[in-house]
Order: C-alpha cells, then sequence, then structure tokens
C-alpha cells in the first residue's frame, strides 16, 4: 500500500467518525463535535478525545490523547483497538469496517493465522512470541544505560530486532530494534504488550537510547486492570507506572514481586491479588502520579489491604538511581518500607549482595 492509499483510506474513515468511535472506541462517548475516551486501545477514561467534524482547529478523525500526547488518525484507532502489528492488517481492517474491497481477496493459507482476528492480545502473543531472549542484546544494553543491572526474573521482557512502527498516514511503516515487555492478568495470561523501540546507533543524555521517533513507547492490547509483572505476588506486590521505575526498584529488592502498570491511569485501575495484604505503590512525581497514588490507596484501604506510598527524590526511581545510585536507593526504600519487610527483602538482598 503507497502513502496515497493509506491517506485515502484515512479520509474515508473520517467522513464515518463517530461510526468509527462507536465500533472501535465502544467504551467512550460523544461530547459535542468530539469522543472522548480513555486512549487508543478503548480503555474507559476521558484523556484521548477524537474529532468527529471538520472544524477550524482541524480534520474529522484526528485525536490526541492528552494524558500522553499520543496523536494520530482513525488507522491508528484500529490499529491499537485492535491490537494488529502489520500494516496490511490495519487496512484491511479498515476496508472491512467500510465495507470495500480488500487487497488481497484470496489469501495464503499462512494469512489466517498471522492475521487472528481475536483482537489485541493475540496479537500481543504473537509478537512476544517472535521476539528473543534479551541477554546480550539492545535491550539489555538500553536497561544497563539506565543503571539497571542485574536483571532479576527478566522472562517478561524480550528483544525484537525489526519491530514494526507507522510514524503516521503519510509515512511508510518502519522497523526499528524495540524492546517487548508483555503484559499479563493475574492468572499470568498475556493480555497485552508494550513496546520500547530502541536507537541502533547508541545512547544520549536526552532519549537514554530510546529510538530518535516521536512515539518511542506504545502499548498494546488489554491493558486495564493488568501489568508487566516481575515475580509472582502474594501477601505484598510493588506497583508503579513504568518498567524502567519497578525494574531500578528491583535492583534493590530483587525477591519483592513488582508491576508496571506503563501509565497513571493504568496504575489507579491496576487489578489485586485476592491474597494481597500491603501494597506499595512507587509514585511518579507529577500530578497524574499524585491523582493514580490517591485512587490506588483508596481501593486498596477498601479491599482491607495496606497501601504505602514510595516517592523519589527527583522524577521517578529511575533518575534516583541513575543520579544518586544503588546505594543511595537501597538507603531511602529501607525508611519507606515496613520493619517487617526490611528483614524479608532488604537485608537479605544486602547480604546476597554484599
Amino acid at each position: 500500500m503507497t502513502p496515497r492509499d493509506a491517506s485515502e483510506l484515512a479520509h474515508r474513515l473520517a467522513r464515518e467518525a463517530e461510526a468509527v468511535c462507536r465500533h472501535y472506541l465502544s467504551n467512550g462517548r460523544r461530547e459535542g463535535r468530539y469522543w472522548l475516551v480513555g486512549d487508543a486501545r478503548n480503555t474507559p477514561g476521558r484523556s484521548m478525545f477524537v474529532r468527529l467534524k471538520d472544524s477550524p482547529k482541524g480534520p474529522a478523525g484526528k485525536w490526541t490523547d492528552a494524558a500522553t500526547f499520543e496523536h494520530g488518525d482513525l488507522l491508528d484507532v484500529i490499529r491499537e483497538s485492535c491490537g494488529l502489528v502489520d500494516f496490511h492488517e490495519v487496512a484491511d481492517e479498515a476496508r472491512r469496517f467500510l465495507s470495500l474491497p480488500r487487497l488481497d481477496p484470496e489469501p495464503s493459507p499462512k494469512r489466517e493465522h498471522i492475521s487472528a482476528q481475536t483482537g489485541s492480545p493475540e496479537a500481543a502473543r504473537r509478537l512476544f512470541a517472535m521476539s528473543q531472549p534479551i541477554a546480550r542484546t539492545l535491550a539489555e544494553a538500553y536497561l544497563r544505560n539506565r543503571g539497571i543491572t542485574p536483571l532479576h526474573e527478566a522472562g517478561s521482557l524480550r528483544f525484537h530486532p525489526r519491530c514494526y512502527y507507522r510514524p503516521d498516514i503519510d509515512s511508510p511503516t518502519e522497523t526499528w530494534p524495540a524492546m517487548i515487555a508483555r503484559v499479563t492478568d493475574l492468572d499470568g495470561r498475556i493480555t497485552g504488550a508494550h513496546r520500547t523501540w530502541l536507537d541502533p546507533d547508541g545512547f544520549d543524555d536526552i532519549r537514554l537510547g530510546k529510538a530518535p521517533i516521536d512515539t518511542p513507547r506504545r502499548a498494546m492490547g488489554d491493558l486495564l486492570g493488568n501489568a508487566v509483572r516481575f515475580g509472582v505476588a502474594n501477601d505484598v506486590l510493588a506497583a508503579g507506572e513504568g518498567i524502567e521505575t519497578m525494574l531500578s526498584l528491583r535492583c534493590v529488592l530483587p525477591t519483592l514481586p513488582m508491576a508496571a502498570a506503563l501509565s497513571a491511569n493504568h496504575l489507579a485501575a491496576i487489578l489485586l491479588p485476592l491474597t494481597l495484604r500491603r501494597l506499595y505503590i512507587a509514585r511518579d512525581a507529577d500530578a497524574a502520579g499524585d491523582t493514580a497514588v490517591t485512587a490506588l490507596t483508596e481501593r486498596a484501604n477498601g479491599a482491607g489491604i495496606e497501601a504505602i506510598a514510595w516517592s523519589p527524590r527527583l522524577g521517578d526511581f529511575n533518575e534516583d538511581l541513575r543520579t544518586f545510585g544503588i546505594d543511595a536507593l537501597r538507603a531511602a526504600l529501607r525508611t519507606q518500607l515496613a520493619p517487617q519487610d526490611v528483614v524479608r527483602f532488604l537485608l537479605w538482598a544486602t547480604a546476597e549482595t554484599g
């Protein structure tokens, strides 16, 4: 498909913007000239708005996520809400919606397998399955550059050397190396995936190894309530937003189960194990992080779970690790742990690494 074909397809979808939103963003609602929803993955909420009619502010079909600053068109909505990886699958799904002929009316026998229509969880499972362990890859180098070493129970992370990335409707699909993280539910089933595209030419102090593209991080699949998990939680769990944040904490507390919810909104909605008795919430130092901590604390307390917030000195715990070092991070966490968990998690880790 040429960029012109993609542009025409996006234009046709824009003429049916409200119908597209009602179908693919069914957890949202119309308010005036816009459709409001949580994000392009159809998460409930109000941070993403889709323009339904042409206006002086821009054409119909364009959307912006105020929480993440992502933006795009209705082809991006179809890709993210359905969890599709290959752009040809996105185009085929758009044509199906518009009742247009498919480019490939007689797909090969393999086509049925790679375009399984079970939605984003299946696409996430395919992406994770085709990726490789991160040992001795650019993904491992990326984490080490951020001060994260050693990696404890990193089975939730993999590396893909040529992961698809599409900047906008007027650009062809690109491929970049990427760190792939699996998103799972409480039973360990993969429900989504998170991609961090990486720069194959090395690291710098600004992007810290992320690819020089507009949105080097994107999630796909069924994210609400689920998380990227490190270790299996029983009675104690630490949860936060970012993957690098939680991996930084695991450098100090390698046996404490942790979960990265991938955003403040998803942290507030993360599902908690029935056996949980204490929850540590690793906050990011911003307004969204404060809101997430408040909401999750209320939910935890309502379920009879003790909630304790961890606060970084800077913006997040990975920034603390890179700026002050692992010993300073260990000392800061010691004062924020319940006394029994100092003995259970921190002193054990100190003895093992000492």
